[in-house]
Formats: structure tokens, C-alpha cells, sequence
């Protein structure tokens, strides 16, 4: 065994063909080194120790700890729920000031002066995350991930007349398309949520395992029946507003309850949209992750309003956000590429894509309802402000 090693300076320099661009590795270097006192210290502390044949054994010291309080299991296991009952491990704070990467109800108090700070960590506020039914939710995730490679029975894929193919091809172009961001988005918040609400993060990362086999099923089943098609401005612009979101409850709120909320009842109309048995089954297994996705938006939502210290205030953010995202929503749910695809498979066939045009517009005015329904039960009233028609545009 090498001989560990005393202090920094004794760190082996990385290899020259490192493919780490050298400004980067200068400026890493460089916060490391600012605190290298700190770490510095540690390392030699445990040098000492080690060279000198002692044990520490401070790790068995229960005095500030929460030893013996046992957590029991439920019926459905030993769920996040089961070990929040033992006090304090279920006490989350309103503001999290635990800004790296000690576990809450962990013995951490008595080494707080010589952590590092993860400046990363910037959402705070537990009513910026937090959703009664999140711990739910991650359960719920946990017990239904299914493989897009080997649950769905791709062997029985039959093609489709031409015009049904290309319109089935293009769906999963779109969907494909957004389910890309509905990943992005809960990643882009998820480094910045701290420790203390890890309920909150296992729930974002099982969003981001649905969404990723979201993405897989999609462009598989385009591609093994013609190809991908069109990508379409509008989609970009509506998914570009979702990741620029200014507060992740904002960016929840378009994602998750409306922009999911939507793709959720797209999905609900799988036995009409759907030609083929294999498209029913990818249609029925994203329908159950997405539902969860979009109860969470529901419930974070009214989270957020229900203890924000002045709601009137949120509510009116909440509005001049959502006067503009139901805006570029609209824009996407309105392009060629969504609107003329599912016409042709609602329809039946290009022939009968005017019937089906009609039958689309049904459906529009039920999705719009149903997205009304979810902003009234985060308690957020849009029906009287709502920029989206209950109306399809081509039957006004």
C-alpha cells in the first residue's frame, strides 16, 4: 500500500493529456485552494491518526444523535413516511440553511464551521418544492417504472397505411420532442434543491427516469415504424418558456399542470388516437407516469399559494406568469404538426381528416375544462383570465 498522503502539496499533479479545459481546471484549483486550510487541516488530522495506529470511535458517540428511536415499517414497506414519524427526522424546515450535503437528523452541528458551503443550493424555501402528496408520488413511481425495450411487445408492431404511419410518426416526433424538457426542467431545479428536502428531490428524479423513457418509447416507435419527422418552432417555443421559468413553481406550473396536464389528455385519448395495440400500450403506461407528474404540479401549486405570507401577491405573479405561458402553450398546441396528425388519426385517414379536425376540436374543449379543474383545486382561478380558448380556434 502507498504511503497516504500528508498535506495538498503532496497530491499527485493530474496527467498533462487530461481532457479538462485549462481554464476550468485553473479556476477549480483555485476555489479548492482558497480553502485549503480547512481541508488541509483534516487531512493532516487523519495523517496523524492513522500513522499513529489510534482509532476515533467519535462516530459512536449518541449523545447529540437521535439513536434508538426506531423506525417501523407499514404495510407498504418502510416508506419516507414510516422513518419521518420518528421525531426529529421528519422535521423539514421552512428555510433550509443546510447548504451541503449532511443528512437532516444526521449528529451535523458540531462540524458546521469546517463544512464547505454549496453555493448551488439556492432554493430554499420550502414553498418553493413542496407538495402534500410528494412522498406519495415517489412511491407510486418507484412500484410502476416499466422498460420501454422489453415491456412493450415491439415484435407485434404491424405498419400502418401510409398516411396513418406518417401521422403516428409525427406524434411521437412531438412527443418525443417535449419530453426532452419535461427532463430538463426537473434537472435544471433539482441540483439547486438542498438536502433537507430530499422527499422533494427522489420525487424530481423519478420524474427524470420517466422522462427519459418517455423520450426512448417515442422516438422507438417512430422509428421503427418509418422514421422520425418534423421538429416544429412553436414546440420550441413553448418548451423554451418552460426552462426559463423564473421560480420552479412558476416552471412547475407550465411544465406539470399545463403542459403535462395537456399531453396527459392526449394520452387519455389513447383508444381513439391510438391504430395499433403497441401504440395503446406505450399511450397506457405513459398516461400513469404522466398523471403522477401533473399531481404533483397541481398539489406543489397549492402548496406554495396556501403558505405564501402574501397570497394575493403570488396570485397575481401566478397570473402575469401564466397570461404568458398559456400564450406559447397555445402556440404549440395550434402547429400543423400536432393539430393535422391527430386529425388524421382521430379521423380515421388523410381522406378523413376534416371529420377528424371536428373531433379534435371536441376534445380540445374537454383538455381546456380539465386544465381549469386542476388550477381550481391548487386554488388559482384561471377561468375568468384564461388565454386559451375553451373553444378550438378552427371552430370559432
Amino acid at each position: 500500500m502507498s504511503k497516504p498522503a500528508a498535506s495538498p502539496t503532496d497530491l499527485k499533479p493530474l496527467p498533462p493529456e487530461h481532457a479538462v479545459p485549462e481554464e476550468s481546471l485553473e479556476s477549480y484549483e483555485l476555489a479548492f485552494g482558497q480553502q485549503m486550510n480547512t481541508w488541509a487541516e483534516i487531512l493532516e488530522e487523519n495523517h496523524e491518526r492513522l500513522h499513529a495506529g489510534r482509532f476515533s470511535l467519535h462516530w459512536m458517540e449518541t449523545d447529540k444523535a437521535n439513536w434508538g428511536r426506531r423506525a417501523k415499517p407499514s404495510s407498504r414497506g418502510m416508506t419516507y413516511t414510516d422513518t419521518n414519524r420518528v421525531e426529529p427526522y421528519g422535521q423539514m424546515p421552512e428555510k433550509a440553511d443546510w447548504l451541503n450535503f449532511a443528512p437532516r437528523g444526521s449528529v451535523r452541528e458540531p462540524y458546521a464551521d469546517r463544512m464547505p458551503v454549496v453555493s448551488a443550493y439556492d432554493v430554499v424555501d420550502r414553498n418553493e418544492l413542496w407538495a402534500e402528496n410528494v412522498i406519495t408520488l415517489y412511491e407510486e413511481a418507484k412500484a410502476r417504472q416499466w422498460n420501454a425495450t422489453r415491456d412493450i411487445p415491439w415484435d407485434e408492431l404491424e405498419p400502418l397505411p401510409d398516411d396513418l404511419e406518417k401521422a403516428t410518426c409525427q406524434l411521437c416526433t412531438f412527443l418525443t420532442e417535449v419530453e426532452f424538457v419535461a427532463g430538463d426542467f426537473p434537472a435544471k431545479w433539482l441540483y439547486r434543491i438542498p438536502q433537507d428536502f430530499l422527499e422533494v428531490k427522489s420525487f424530481l428524479a423519478t420524474q427524470l427516469m420517466d422522462e427519459a423513457r418517455h423520450q426512448e418509447v417515442f422516438r422507438k416507435r417512430a422509428i421503427a415504424g418509418g422514421g422520425l419527422l418534423h421538429a416544429s418552432p412553436g414546440f420550441e417555443w413553448a418548451l423554451k418558456a418552460i426552462m426559463e421559468a423564473p421560480s420552479h413553481t412558476m416552471g412547475t406550473f407550465l411544465l406539470n399542470l399545463l403542459g403535462e396536464g395537456l399531453v396527459l389528455s392526449i394520452f387519455r385519448s389513447g383508444e381513439m388516437i391510438a391504430k395499433t395495440h403497441v401504440d395503446k400500450e406505450i399511450f397506457r403506461r405513459c398516461l400513469q407516469d404522466e398523471a403522477r407528474h401533473v399531481s404533483y404540479g397541481v398539489m406543489e401549486l397549492k402548496n406554495h399559494l396556501d403558505n405564501v405570507p402574501d397570497r394575493d401577491a403570488a396570485l397575481e405573479d401566478m397570473h402575469r406568469f401564466a397570461d404568458v405561458g398559456e400564450m406559447v402553450i397555445l402556440t404549440a398546441f395550434t402547429e400543423a404538426a400536432l393539430v393535422e396528425p391527430l386529425s388524421i388519426l382521430l379521423g380515421g385517414g388523410l381522406d378523413r381528416i376534416e371529420q377528424g379536425l371536428e373531433q379534435a376540436g371536441a376534445l380540445w374543449g374537454d383538455f381546456i375544462e380539465e386544465y381549469l379543474g386542476r388550477c381550481q383545486r391548487a386554488g388559482f382561478d384561471r377561468s375568468e383570465r384564461c388565454g386559451i380558448p375553451i373553444q378550438a380556434p378552427w371552430l370559432q
